[in-house]
C-alpha cells in the first residue's frame, strides 16, 4: 500500500507560491502547469474582481528536476491559478455547461498588447482554448492541498 507525500518530508520543498508579472515568468508558471487536469466546474470567473480562478491537480514536475529517469516521484498536487487584472475572457471550443468535463491544461503563454497588457493563452488538450485579455499580466500559482502518488505511477509522455 503506497503512503501519500508530504511537503514536510520533502526536506527543502515546500508548497508553490508563484507570481507572474512578466512574460519570462509566465513561462516559468507555464512549466509547472503543463498536464495539469481540473473540471470545467472547477473554473470560476468573477467578472466584479476581474478574477478567473482554476483549481486543477498539478504535476509535479519540479520533484522531477535533476533526477534520473524514474527515480522521481510521480505526484499531483491540488493547485490554484488566479489570473488578475481581467478585462475580457473568452472560451473556444469548451461547452461551458457541462461542469463535470475534465480538462487537461497544455500551457499559457503571453501576447503583448498595447501598453503592459495583452492578452493570456490557456491552451487545452483537444484544441480548446481560453484567451484571457489583461490590463496587465498578474498571475499566481499556489499549492493548495498536499501531494499524493499519480495515479498512473508515471510522468505524463509526450512522446505518445
Amino acid at each position: 500500500m503506497s503512503r501519500d507525500a508530504r511537503f514536510e518530508e520533502a526536506g527543502d520543498e515546500r508548497p508553490l507560491r508563484l507570481k507572474a508579472e512578466s512574460a519570462e515568468d509566465l513561462e516559468v508558471i507555464s512549466s509547472l502547469v503543463q498536464d495539469a487536469v481540473g473540471k470545467a466546474g472547477d473554473i470560476s470567473w468573477l467578472p466584479k474582481q476581474r478574477r478567473l480562478i482554476l483549481a486543477m491537480n498539478r504535476f509535479r514536475w519540479e520533484a522531477h528536476a535533476g533526477a534520473p529517469d524514474g527515480q522521481a516521484p510521480a505526484e499531483r498536487v491540488r493547485s490554484a491559478l488566479s489570473i488578475d487584472s481581467v478585462l475580457k475572457v473568452r472560451a473556444r471550443g469548451i461547452d461551458q455547461s457541462d461542469k463535470t468535463r475534465v480538462y487537461d491544461l497544455l500551457a499559457l503563454s503571453f501576447t503583448p498588447g498595447t501598453d503592459a497588457g495583452g492578452v493570456v493563452t490557456l491552451t487545452l488538450a483537444g484544441g480548446s482554448a481560453f484567451s484571457v485579455e489583461v490590463e496587465c499580466l498578474d498571475l499566481m500559482l499556489a499549492d493548495i492541498g498536499e501531494p499524493w502518488g499519480a495515479k498512473a505511477g508515471r510522468a505524463p509522455n509526450h512522446d505518445a
